[in-house]
């Protein structure tokens, strides 16, 4: 397991809590104590372009901090799922999130989504044909949904349930229903924590969402998975489920 990183990613370019000063450092903190850290290149507007209108990504030009930042972000992710391709897992530790950018707009809190560039780039260059993205935030990533929706080398799930059970039963029937992938991508939000917007999964039921991913990578597509953090707020538990999901993810 790889955690990809860059300092910048700790900048303050906007006000809202997913940018908001010390979230980062709460998963830095925690995870450079037990995992290998690497550091990206930023997206190029041409591998931004491949899921985003002209005008979306001129947009954000204007404000050179924010696209700088955005731009490292959509880096992260792909530098995630080069390493995941070549049999390394990885955590894109990065911000802003993603999974709300839709091809010519964006909301809460998101501005490219990172994780459909990075999907998008391997099938694009042949490397994959089929990728699962399974989205374990508190809210519907209704971006990545659009990106994708209707298209079958690109399936988007979002996990849901009302109790713990409910949404581990989601998780594994959807994992079991599909078997034939070659990389899992997992847009991971930590805000259905009990200590955090959800309220709902505890540090411990993060580790076996890791694992019960990792186990249907490791049966279908030799183990090849990678992570991209969306939300998660609470900065007291935020390092805890982060590494809590990475070493659920580690047993395969």
């Amino acid at each position: 397991m790889q955690v990809v990183f860059h300092e910048r990613y700790r900048e303050v370019y906007a006000c809202d809590p997913a940018a908001a000063y010390g979230r980062m450092d709460s998963m830095f903190d925690e995870l450079i104590k037990a995992y290998p850290f690497i550091r990206p290149e930023p997206a190029s507007e041409t591998d931004i372009l491949l899921v985003h209108k002209t005008e979306h990504l001129e947009r954000f030009k204007r404000n050179p901090q924010l696209f700088e930042v955005a731009s490292l972000a959509v880096g992260g992710a792909i530098k995630a799922s080069e390493l995941a391709v070549g049999g390394e897992k990885a955590f894109g530790l990065v911000r802003p999130p993603g999974h709300h950018a839709s091809p010519g707009s964006c909301w809460g809190f998101c501005y490219f989504n990172n994780i459909a560039v990075a999907v998008e780039k391997l099938i694009r260059n042949g490397v994959i044909k089929k990728a699962l993205i399974v989205d374990i935030d508190l809210h519907f990533g209704d971006g990545t949904e659009k990106f994708f929706h209707g298209r079958s080398d690109v399936i988007y799930h979002h996990v849901t349930g009302k109790t713990r059970e409910d949404f581990f039963n989601d998780l594994k029937d959807f994992l079991e229903s599909e078997k034939d992938f070659d990389i899992i991508g997992v847009s991971a939000g930590f805000d259905r924590h009990i200590s955090d917007w959800g309220r709902l999964l505890t540090t411990e039921d993060y580790t076996e969402t890791g694992k019960i991913i990792s186990q249907s990578a490791g049966r279908v597509c030799q183990g090849k998975v990678f992570v991209v953090l969306e939300g998660g707020y609470n900065h007291n538990v935020l390092g805890l489920n982060a590494k809590a999901l990475l070493s659920g993810m580690e047993q395969i």
